[in-house]
């Protein structure tokens, strides 16, 4: 049985601006991803039955609803071969901690799944057919740090620095749609150039709103910020702080209150996905 085993990794917003508010209830913003080395795993194997099967169930999302299903369901009607999957997950992203984990789940299945199925889209196909899925799955499947637009789903590669950053998850999580649809949020910020982007002189429009709502999120943030200068990724609930050493991101781990989840990561212009899928299909045709 031909089994691929691929990294799904965490995103940050290394800033979020949301510059309008369309007829359509989505928000036009402007963004920098990033991908961190934090990721769930993602096991593929190709049955002889024509089942899409995900061990284990996630609990509370149905078979269906999840993402990871989702995203094999799109690419089903495409398959040139007969076979079914097995999906395996290994998870340690956090839901509700605005690190893209659902939607990376979505995006790694997507390109594992157009190799193993050999449906053959181009990297842009796919992130138009995963675009259905979320405004975040883009970037994924793009598989390179980006400034973003539009919705997040309109991408300009990018090659910020790469620190090492201390993540910390308060004990909340912060639903996506709470955030953009509350009354307070700033919704006018002006646009700026990717020069100015990549000189991270940003903010997060969210970070206020996330705080005001949430006492978790605003009393790690006010923790965090004596440390630095720490900022929210996507919703939050998840904050970060860039250190130029794995060594002093540690030792601020090592002080942080042990109610919160808190990981030491490092920044990635290239999805750990995308190489290490790479890598296999460079190893198929050796």
């Amino acid at each position: 049985m031909t089994t691929l085993t691929l990294p799904s990794p965490a995103k940050l917003n290394l800033f979020l601006h949301i510059t309008s508010r369309r007829n359509d209830g989505y928000h036009e913003l402007q963004t920098l991803f990033q991908f961190i080395d934090l990721c769930d795993e993602l096991r593929f194997t190709l049955t002889d039955n024509p089942d899409i099967s995900l061990i284990p169930e996630i609990n509370g999302v149905d078979h269906e609803d999840n993402l990871i299903v989702k995203a094999a369901r799109l690419l089903e009607t495409h398959k040139k071969t007969q076979q079914g999957i097995v999906i395996s997950i290994s998870k340690i992203l956090p839901m509700g901690g605005g690190i893209g984990g659902g939607s990376s789940n979505a995006a790694t299945t997507l390109l594992a799944l157009n190799t193993l199925w050999k449906c053959d889209f181009s990297l842009e196909a796919l992130a138009q057919l995963g675009k259905q899925l979320g405004a975040d799955v883009p970037i994924f499947v793009f598989g390179h740090s980006a400034f973003a637009e539009g919705i997040g789903e309109k991408l300009t590669q990018t090659s910020p620095k790469t620190p090492y950053y201390l993540l910390l998850k308060p004990n909340c999580e912060v639903p996506t749609g709470q955030i953009f649809t509350d009354k307070y949020l700033t919704r006018d910020t002006p646009a700026i150039r990717i020069s100015h982007a990549l000189k991270l002189e940003g903010h997060n429009d969210c970070l206020e709103v996330a705080r005001r709502l949430y006492s978790e999120v605003d009393e790690a943030f006010l923790w965090l910020t004596q440390f630095g200068d720490a900022k929210l990724t996507g919703t939050g609930a998840c904050l970060f702080l860039a250190f130029e050493s794995i060594d002093e991101a540690k030792r601020v781990e090592a002080c942080a209150p042990e109610k919160w989840q808190t990981w030491v990561c490092r920044g990635c212009n290239t999805s750990p996905a995308h190489d290490v899928l790479n890598q296999w299909i460079a190893s198929q045709h050796t």
